[in-house]
């Protein structure tokens, strides 16, 4: 019998195992991927990006109401249960600059590089009922996720997509003069090259799969933009960093997922540099995986609660 997912948070819908009888329900198109396993149990091929990403689109439709969800091909298809995970620890988040309490109303939230999977904004929102703004530097990807949005009129009004028209800046030219967030969100490319971004997908591919020799994939883990970066996940959040302590008070919290834990020193050490008044690292694990949320403001803790009076949480 499959165990609850305890390493998820616990307002997470998918702490449960998949329940694919009801997922192809949701999803008819999602049952001629569903068999048997190895230990008898219905499961998908994890190594097919086909089966995963009809996999999410059940996901979707099936806990979050979701209609019509798409990715053009080649474009990255995120485990939903961990990115669910990210929105539910941003709630504490929040919470903790606000007696406790989860605020919902009114609560605006930047995520940098939605992508074309805009899962971020489709979950936070179908949770928590926030308003997002999705940047990305691809308008192939903006162009996917505003076909999805459209296909929910529920979230007409609730996302917004913006283009970051340089790739080499995250804040800037995003933020409007004057524009203020409760919290930005970010997963941030891991690579540093399209070869290391290579070698990584061939590796997923051999985890999930008896194909020893298959060759990597762009395919199966998503575009360029999505998986490197020039310096890799150290240097994008080098960069987004920086610019944070440009726009100080134009967002309480300040957040990013960290991958590589040996990556951590030198976030801590740029954090100190600009002046954080407060950085908090949060561990988060899905499965074997494991990662952490940093999050920091440059806010001390009397200007948080003049925030919060503010934004009237």
């Amino acid at each position: 019998m499959l165990e609850e997912k305890n390493n998820l948070h616990p307002r997470n819908k998918h702490r449960a195992p998949y329940d694919f009888r009801q997922l192809v329900k949701a999803c008819p198109e999602l049952e001629r991927f569903v068999g048997l396993n190895a230990y008898n149990n219905l499961s998908v091929d994890f190594a097919d990006p086909q089966a995963v990403k009809t996999l999410n689109k059940a996901l979707l439709n099936y806990f979050y109401g979701i209609d019509g969800w798409d990715i053009p091909p080649g474009y990255l298809c995120p485990a939903i249960p961990g990115r669910a995970d990210y929105i539910h620890y941003i709630a504490d988040l929040l919470a903790s600059s606000n007696n406790g309490i989860v605020p919902r109303d009114g609560i605006r939230v930047l995520d940098v590089g939605a992508g074309a999977n805009c899962v971020y904004p489709l979950i936070g929102n179908k949770e928590y009922g926030w308003q997002f703004t999705g940047s990305d530097i691809d308008p192939l990807a903006l162009r996917y996720a505003r076909k999805t949005l459209d296909q929910n009129p529920s979230l007409k009004d609730a996302v917004e997509l913006r283009l970051q028209k340089n790739p080499m800046l995250v804040f800037r030219g995003v933020i409007a003069p004057g524009e203020v967030f409760d919290v930005s969100i970010c997963n941030p490319p891991f690579h540093f090259s399209a070869e290391s971004a290579d070698a990584g997908a061939l590796k997923k591919i051999r985890n999930l799969s008896d194909k020893k020799n298959e060759q990597p994939v762009r395919n199966f883990a998503g575009k360029n933009n999505e998986l490197w970066c020039e310096g890799g996940e150290a240097s994008f959040i080098y960069r987004m960093a920086l610019e944070s302590a440009e726009i100080r008070t134009s967002c309480l919290w300040f957040t990013t997922l960290v991958s590589n834990k040996d990556n951590l020193a030198g976030v801590y050490k740029t954090l100190k540099k600009v002046e954080a008044a407060e950085v908090r690292t949060i561990g988060m694990s899905q499965g074997q995986k494991k990662s952490r949320m940093v999050a920091w403001t440059f806010l001390n803790a009397d200007e948080q609660k003049e925030w919060r009076v503010k934004r009237n949480w």
